[in-house]
């Protein structure tokens, strides 16, 4: 696998798909729905992500799994006033 710092400034969706290990579809949608920032480049307007953008994605995937983690350890999580009388998931 390549290192992403040599692959340039903007990266295809199927170097995106690469580093993430998901498929090209996958890296699509997430662009396509906004969670991954990414600009069309060209006449055929081929997605581009630029390293920086999928870095600081990358970084904001590890700090929302963290706090997740934490939330779930927490006490608050029991709280039925929050989650009604659902089972929490574990």
């Amino acid at each position: 696998m390549t290192a992403i710092a040599d692959l340039g400034r903007f990266l295809t969706l199927a170097d995106t798909a690469e580093i993430l290990n998901i498929s090209a579809t996958q890296a699509y949608a997430l662009v396509r729905s906004g969670e991954l920032p990414a600009i069309k480049i060209g006449a055929h307007g081929q997605w581009r992500v630029e390293r920086d953008a999928l870095e600081r994605y990358i970084a904001a995937m590890y700090e929302e799994s963290r706090r997740m983690s934490l939330w779930q350890q927490s006490e608050h999580a029991d709280l039925p006033e929050l989650f009604g009388n659902a089972p929490r998931r574990r």
